[in-house]
């Protein structure tokens, strides 16, 4: 069956899942697109998603508001602490975003990214194939909302369940 109708997603619209760590505008879901879930993010200053890597969703993210340091490469070593040091093989290494910065994230490609500024941060992100990252991060901000410092352990059980090897840990203040 050939979809009549597109979807129309007014700006202030959208499902939103949120804990004192994230705040998630669901915008696109699996349910309206075979190709990708579309989420409008808030990143409070201090959160760190931390690096990680998945072996098939392909990700996008434009920054629309703040600043994030970013990652998306294969570091040197990858070292269990801090990402923000990494380093490529050919010298790249983590970089500032500002409004209007695209990353696109391929499989296999170690990313992350932190808002180490006092302002929250707006981003733009898409997670390819759908609807894995919308549950994802519903299960994540439950585990997040429950307040404290983050259930590494729930955390690692549910990053493996969704494709998702953690390389370094998950913060928030």
């Amino acid at each position: 069956m050939t979809a009549t109708e597109g979807l129309l997603v007014p700006p202030g619209h959208g499902r939103v899942v949120q804990t004192p760590a994230q705040h998630v505008t669901f915008k696109v879901t699996g349910s309206h697109s075979r190709t990708a879930s579309t989420f409008e993010v808030l990143v409070p200053p201090g959160f760190d998603v931390g690096a990680h890597v998945h072996t098939r969703s392909e990700e996008l993210f434009y920054v629309l508001e703040g600043e994030l340091d970013v990652l998306a490469f294969e570091p040197r070593v990858r070292t269990p602490d801090n990402w923000q040091k990494w380093e490529s093989s050919s010298g790249t290494r983590v970089v500032r975003a500002t409004p209007g910065t695209v990353i696109v994230v391929p499989p296999g490609c170690p990313h992350a990214f932190s808002n180490p500024t006092e302002t929250p941060a707006k981003i733009f992100f898409q997670a390819s194939p759908p609807p894995d990252h919308e549950r994802y991060f519903e299960e994540l901000l439950e585990i997040l909302g429950t307040g404290g410092p983050p259930d590494v352990a729930a955390i690692e059980e549910l990053r493996a369940r969704y494709d998702i090897e953690q390389l370094t840990p998950l913060k928030h203040r």
